[in-house]
């Protein structure tokens, strides 16, 4: 073995930096090593993806959010009267935080769910998949782009909303409005990315928003509080992590909700939803480590 080594040292056709030398810092040659975290192609993939969605961003921004405020025109109109109150606000500054949270899961999940599916659609998933980025970096990428999205059309809503008459957006508590509308956009990020991997076409995708992310955001909350309805619909709706991020998001407005008579019940949902979007990022990287319907 020694005689091999010096004759590895001694060989001119065998480079220092091979990787097959004796004092050699470098790894074999095939075999990528990357050490922490590959901050440039973590914030090139981000990049990718945040211009992407902004080529369009009439169609992935601005329309969403014309279509958002609709459901508060159709709402307010239809409700016929000005003097209408739950939770001892007017209609219109109760349902508008409601709008603007569903608005923003919703183009999540579409941004999140496009990206790898698009790539295995036109046989460009090669592109995301080779780069020396790790499932985490990957995972991230997509999530942050696709929550970014989601504050864009946020606060395209909530800019509107402002000058909607009847509406007040005073926040009675920030830290609730950031916290349940960065949960909630993460959530359907997380389940739009799943979508992405698990899809072999547009129309499964398409499948999902609307039996499952549409039904979800529709009937959580959004347009009434939850007292109103039978108490074995509250306990189904109490099953539903839409409502505690539509409720939370609307606290941070109002002041109330009706997760609970107490804030503690408020900070209990921040904290689940917390622990939720862990286990189910978990799941994701578990789903996307393994390659499945990726690398077959």
């Amino acid at each position: 073995m020694a005689d091999q080594a010096r004759s590895l040292e001694s060989d001119p056709a065998v480079p220092l930096d091979s990787g097959i030398g004796p004092g050699s810092h470098f790894s074999p040659r095939g075999k990528p090593v990357i050490n922490g975290i590959n901050g440039i192609g973590l914030w090139s993939l981000y990049i990718k993806e945040v211009r992407r969605f902004l080529k369009v961003q009439t169609q992935t921004v601005w329309a969403p959010a014309v279509t958002t405020l609709l459901f508060l025109v159709i709402f307010t109109v239809a409700m016929g009267r000005s003097d209408r109150m739950i939770l001892g606000v007017h209609f219109a500054t109760f349902v508008a935080p409601g709008l603007i949270v569903m608005g923003m899961m919703q183009n999540a999940f579409a941004n999140s769910s496009f990206s790898l599916l698009a790539g295995k659609i036109q046989g460009t998933i090669i592109d995301l998949l080779m780069p020396p980025l790790s499932y985490g970096e990957l995972m991230a990428g997509i999530v942050a782009a696709a929550v970014t999205r989601s504050i864009m059309v946020g606060g395209a809503l909530g800019l509107a909303m402002e000058f909607y008459p009847g509406v007040d957006l005073s926040m009675a508590h920030p830290w609730a409005v950031v916290w349940f509308g960065l949960m909630g956009a993460i959530m359907l990020s997380l389940f739009g990315l799943v979508t992405s991997i698990w899809a072999e076409k547009f129309d499964h995708a398409a499948a999902v928003t609307n039996f499952v992310i549409a039904p979800l955001s529709l009937l959580s909350g959004t347009f009434y509080v939850i007292s109103n309805l039978a108490p074995h619909f509250q306990a189904i709706s109490r099953m539903n992590p839409f409502f505690y991020v539509i409720s939370g998001f609307r606290f941070g407005f109002l002041g109330q909700s009706d997760i609970g008579n107490t804030n503690m019940a408020v900070v209990h949902s921040a904290i689940g939803m917390g622990v939720l979007n862990v286990v189910i990022a978990l799941i994701v990287y578990a789903v996307l480590r393994s390659g499945w319907k990726l690398k077959s």
